[in-house]
């Protein structure tokens, strides 16, 4: 026994020389906030004192669109589209909540309800009565919750890859989210985090490759570096997740789009036409030939799409 326990005891100590050796330190918050957090960027307190990234760009006088990135991404997500649409449309778009320069949520609240909570004291603090708003993956999910907490808000909504339906088929995934579902394997990346990781993680789960640069990879591997957004990644990864029902796909009464990449290895697009059959009138754009983030892989298409979209349904851009 004592041999047994000695081995362990040794095992214990070699794991944890490993971890020092090859641990990814936390991202330099000042250094981040000055590459991540120039203008356009404001940094919004809320009641509770959290600090929330954002940045809020056209007209004022313009019906606004609010964007939530997903798992593990950021605001800088949305470029592209911010860059086709503020000049007709008020742009808003955040960090959330454990995520980039928001950093980790001072409640903890991990959960799909906490984060559209958060939005829900953004759009307050912001003072927007009546918004669309547009999720992708992570941020879809968040989005139809607080589509079914706040339908009165919401002029539109828009579901791009997004999580919450039931999968009727198994998904491929990335190396991120395979290590995650290893046991042991969220304590490792809280400390070894390497970037090679997050290159492969990010090329996985797109299929247009031309959006994988050298820039948009170190984006990735710093923010998730930037402190606290580790932990908060393997406290939101171990929550169980619980797909929406028929009946609260059923609720969604405002006028809502799904786009979906055809290639996503992440959220099969048999997900996506369940998704749109189960939201009465919604409409379903499918893109050939993109993955998991057709905000980015087909920017100008998907953004072409959405404007007339929302022009056709009620929510025409401020005239130029």
């Amino acid at each position: 026994m004592k041999s047994i326990l000695k081995v362990l005891g040794w095992l214990l100590v070699v794991a944890a020389i490993t971890l020092y050796t090859f641990r990814d330190p936390d991202s330099d918050p000042k250094a981040m906030v000055a590459k991540y957090g120039a203008p356009p960027s404001k940094f919004l307190k809320l009641p509770d004192g959290q600090i929330i990234h954002m940045r809020d760009e056209g007209p004022a006088d313009a019906p606004v669109i609010v964007l939530l990135h997903g798992s593990n991404a950021d605001l800088h997500t949305w470029g592209p589209w911010t860059d086709q649409l503020k000049g007709k449309y008020r742009v808003i778009r955040l960090d959330q909540i454990g995520h980039g320069l928001t950093g980790a949520d001072s409640k903890g609240d991990y959960s799909p309800q906490g984060f559209a909570n958060r939005l829900a004291q953004v759009v307050d603090a912001l003072g927007l009565k009546q918004f669309a708003l547009a999720g992708n993956s992570m941020g879809g999910g968040i989005a139809i919750r607080y589509a079914l907490d706040h339908p009165e808000r919401l002029s539109a909504l828009v579901l791009v890859d997004a999580a919450g339906a039931p999968q009727t088929e198994k998904a491929k995934g990335n190396l991120a989210y395979t290590l995650l579902g290893i046991p042991g394997g969220s304590l490792v990346m809280q400390q070894v985090t390497p970037r090679s990781m997050i290159e492969k993680s990010l090329r996985q789960s797109v299929a247009n490759q031309a959006i994988v640069t050298d820039a948009a990879v170190d984006r990735y591997w710093e923010l998730l570096r930037y402190p606290g957004n580790r932990q908060a990644t393997m406290e939101r990864m171990a929550l169980p997740r619980v797909p929406y029902s028929q009946q609260q796909f059923a609720q969604l009464k405002m006028p809502v789009m799904v786009m979906w990449g055809e290639e996503d290895s992440l959220i099969p697009l048999s997900s996506g036409k369940l998704m749109a059959s189960l939201i009465p009138g919604s409409t379903l754009v499918t893109y050939p030939g993109i993955g998991h983030i057709p905000m980015e892989e087909a920017a100008q298409r998907s953004a072409g799409d959405l404007a007339t979209w929302l022009a056709a349904h009620g929510v025409p851009g401020k005239p130029g």
